[in-house]
C-alpha cells in the first residue's frame, strides 16, 4: 500500500508519508473505532450502511466526526480517484486522538486508507470453513473497535485445533466470529441468527432481508447445544458474502457440504452486490 494515497484528517498524501504521533489513544490504549467497505468495478458497496454504522460507532466511544456523511463519502470518492484500484478495501479509522496523559480523550484524527480487494480464492465456498468454540464476550459489542486482541491472541489456539476462525460464546450461548456474523438453519428450514451482544454486520442485515422473502427468520439467543444440531452453518461478512461452515469443534454440521439454503443466501446475496455496480 506504500504508493497509495491516504487520507489523514483533511491531508491527502502518499501513504509512506502518513503517521501518527505516539501518544495518539489508539497507540496508547488501543482506543478508536472503524468501518471497512468494498469498492467493486469502482463503486462502493453499501456506503450507506457502512457509514451509518460508522457514525455510530464513533458516537458510542465519544468520539466526534467532523465530517458530515456525505462529506465522508466524498472523500472516499476522491480517494479511489486519486488511487485508481476498482476492486478494493475502503477502511475507515477513527482514533482517539494525541492525548497528554495517555488516558483522557482529545480531537479525534481520522485516517481512510485503501487497498486491493483480497477476495476468497476459488473453491472456498465449496470446501466452507470449521470454527472452533471459545468462551468470550467483547466489550461494548454493537461498536466496531480497533481493539482485536482476544481474536489475534487465539490464532496460535485456532491452529492447533485445525479451524479456520473461532466462534465466541457465553456460558453456552453463541454471538459471532471476530469479522463475521453467525447463522444456523434448523431442521425445518429456519434461518437463526443471535440478536444481542453482537457487531450487526452489513452483510448480516442483507441477508435477513434476503430471508424474509424466503424463509423464516429468528433473531434470538442461540445455544451452542444447538449449533451441532443444526441442518447449516454459515458464516456472513463483507469479503465473504456467504460462507458455510462445515464443522465446529471437530463436530460436523448437517452433511458436511454447503447445504440448499446456504446456496441460496450466496447467490441472492451475490446478486444484490452486483446489482449495486
Amino acid at each position: 500500500m506504500s504508493d497509495l494515497f491516504v487520507f489523514v484528517n483533511d491531508r491527502l498524501l502518499p501513504a509512506s508519508q502518513a503517521s501518527l504521533l505516539v501518544n495518539d489513544l489508539a497507540i496508547q490504549r488501543g482506543y478508536g473505532v472503524f468501518d471497512f467497505l468494498k469498492t467493486l468495478g469502482g463503486r462502493p458497496i453499501f456506503p450507506e450502511e457502512h457509514l451509518a454504522r460508522f457514525f455510530h460507532s464513533a458516537q458510542r466511544l465519544r468520539l466526534r466526526v467532523d465530517k458530515t456523511k456525505e462529506e465522508l463519502y466524498n472523500a472516499i470518492l476522491v480517494l479511489m480517484g486519486k488511487n485508481n484500484v476498482p476492486d478494493s478495501g475502503i477502511k475507515l479509522t477513527l482514533t482517539g486522538g494525541y492525548s497528554p496523559d495517555g488516558y483522557t480523550l482529545s480531537t479525534p484524527n481520522l485516517v481512510i486508507t485503501q487497498s486491493p480487494l483480497q477476495l476468497p480464492a476459488p473453491g472456498v465456498f465449496e470446501k466452507g470453513i470449521q470454527l472452533v468454540s471459545y468462551p468470550h464476550q467483547r466489550q461494548m459489542p454493537d461498536t466496531k473497535s480497533i481493539d482485536y486482541l482476544m481474536a489475534i491472541w487465539l490464532q496460535p489456539f485456532i491452529r492447533e485445533k485445525g479451524a479456520d476462525d473461532v466462534l465466541y460464546h457465553k456460558d453456552g450461548v453463541v454471538s459471532e466470529c471476530p469479522r463475521s456474523n453467525f447463522f444456523i438453519v434448523t431442521a425445518n428450514d429456519t434461518v437463526v441468527t443471535p440478536a444481542e451482544n453482537i457487531l450487526k454486520g452489513v452483510m448480516r442485515g442483507k441477508v435477513l432481508e434476503l430471508a424474509g422473502r424466503q424463509f423464516k427468520v429468528e433473531e434470538r439467543p442461540v445455544l451452542l447445544e444447538e449449533v451441532w444440531t443444526a441442518r447449516e452453518a454459515f458464516i456472513t461478512s463483507t469479503t465473504k458474502h456467504v460462507l458455510p461452515v462445515m464443522a465446529i469443534d471437530g463436530r460436523v454440521i448437517g452433511e458436511g457440504a454447503p447445504g440448499k439454503v446456504s446456496k441460496w443466501f450466496s447467490g441472492g446475496l451475490g446478486e444484490l452486490v452486483m446489482s449495486r455496480e
